[in-house]
């Protein structure tokens, strides 16, 4: 089973970009769909943003046109390009492999704030 660890979190004013980062400890290249959740204070975790196969995607509403998704199967890495950061977007972010399967594979998070 591969592990996933997150990186590029971190403090950022309205208005401004990260790129976070999920390596994966092995080839993600069999797993179908990846993902990034988040999960602010107080709330329950919440999809963010699916990759299925090499280039399908989804994303919630509030981050549409604003975040991308992506995967380098080469790297074993997927990645959430933020621009455009809202207040409302701070939150820990978790990357998953098979998000929807039974027993889903979980990073151990990596903060992003917001600051307005």
């Amino acid at each position: 089973q591969v592990q996933l660890v997150e990186s590029g979190g971190g403090l950022v004013q309205a208005g401004g970009s990260l790129r976070l980062s999920c390596a994966a400890s092995g080839s993600i290249f069999n797993i179908a769909v990846m993902a990034w959740y988040r999960q602010a204070p107080g709330k329950q975790r919440e999809s963010v943003a699916i990759i299925i196969g090499a280039d399908s995607t989804n994303y919630a509403d509030s981050v549409k046109g604003r975040f991308a998704i992506s995967r380098d199967n080469a790297k074993n890495t997927i990645y959430l390009q933020m621009n455009s950061l809202k207040p409302e977007d701070t939150a820990v972010y978790y990357c998953c492999a098979d998000p929807y399967r039974t027993s889903p594979i979980w990073g151990q998070g990596t903060q992003v704030t917001v600051s307005s």
